[in-house]
């Protein structure tokens, strides 16, 4: 299968945000690494966004030898912010097909402006941003006057950094994200870590639990799952466990901003203890995050940062968790 076909579009199910995980697992490519010890995938996610886990993941980054660094999470791709990367290689990505009307063969009928449910369709002229690329409007028009193109939906990046080889991607405005994206990124890091012999692909991965998510775990090693002690937190911590166990994915957990609550730290330590998940970290509250987020550099490169000594504390045990003989 190839990578950039079969994978669905719908991210989740018309009810309440349940992901049809056998459709997106059975559309994503086989892991090159199958069968390969030399390298492991570990993969940082959470149930939201903004949980710390790009920080984490820039820290790990400059921690971490002999490794491929990956943004998974290109609807909001910021881990380039901290990673300063310098682009060797761009190339287009081609997302979705967007409907084109000939106006040498329309004649206005008007059957496609009536069945187009989006309302993508304006003086016989297509929004591109609207298009959802159905394809009724082509399946009614009468004259044949209805194309699909390829549209140009982002840019994927090759860089390298002060930390290593790094992919990214940047979507632009308006374009809808899902695991195509994610796994053609994976793909294309997996293919040079197989040449370079690499131990490592370290992987910033999308939020949530729909498709891009489960994209960016399928056929890694282990997911590093970051929650910050709130009622919502341990709701979403409970999703994206269920999501993992889905795909039978070692799974561990950091607890971000600890000390903010103690009791509902307590109370996930007390979940992950009965469903058999370590807890590698607990990083406290510590304004040095907004400073090297603001310089654009990975926490761990400031020697008085506490918070960061606790991030170089859990490196080694999360390394003795995916089995990573760095």
């Amino acid at each position: 299968m190839s990578v950039l076909s079969g994978i669905p579009g719908n991210e989740e199910k018309r009810g309440l945000g349940q992901v049809d995980y056998a459709d997106c697992q059975s559309a994503m490519p086989a892991p090159l690494n199958a069968g390969k010890s030399y390298m492991k995938q570990l993969v940082i996610i959470s149930g939201k966004g903004g949980t710390g886990k790009t920080t984490l993941a820039a820290s790990f980054a400059a921690l971490a030898e002999n490794k491929i660094t990956c943004d998974c999470d290109v609807d909001a791709a910021d881990l380039h912010l901290l990673l300063s990367p310098r682009d060797i290689k761009k190339e287009v990505f081609s997302g979705m097909p967007r409907a084109f009307i000939d106006p040498d063969k329309c004649n206005q009928c008007g059957k496609c402006v009536e069945r187009c449910r989006f309302s993508a369709i304006n003086d016989f002229k297509v929004d591109e941003l609207a298009c959802e690329g159905c394809g009724v409007c082509q399946l009614v028009c009468p004259q044949g006057a209805i194309d699909f193109r390829e549209n140009e939906a982002g840019e994927i990046f090759y860089s390298q950094t002060d930390y290593g080889d790094f992919f990214h991607a940047r979507l632009k405005p308006g374009e809808p994200n899902s695991g195509r994206l994610v796994s053609l990124l994976r793909q294309k890091a997996m293919e040079l870590a197989k040449q370079k012999k690499v131990d490592l692909i370290l992987s910033d991965g999308s939020p949530g639990v729909g498709c891009p998510v489960i994209a960016s775990l399928s056929g890694t090693d282990m997911a590093l799952i970051v929650v910050e002690p709130t009622l919502s937190g341990e709701h979403d911590l409970k999703r994206v466990l269920e999501l993992t166990g889905h795909f039978g994915i070692k799974s561990a957990v950091c607890i971000n901003k600890y000390d903010i609550n103690l009791d509902n730290t307590k109370r996930i330590e007390k979940f992950c203890k009965t469903k058999g998940v370590s807890v590698v970290g607990h990083l406290p509250y510590d304004p040095i995050v907004t400073r090297a987020m603001v310089a654009g550099k990975p926490l761990v490169v400031y020697e008085d940062s506490g918070v960061g000594n606790k991030v170089k504390q859990m490196w080694p045990k999360v390394k003795d968790l995916i089995g990573d003989k760095q």
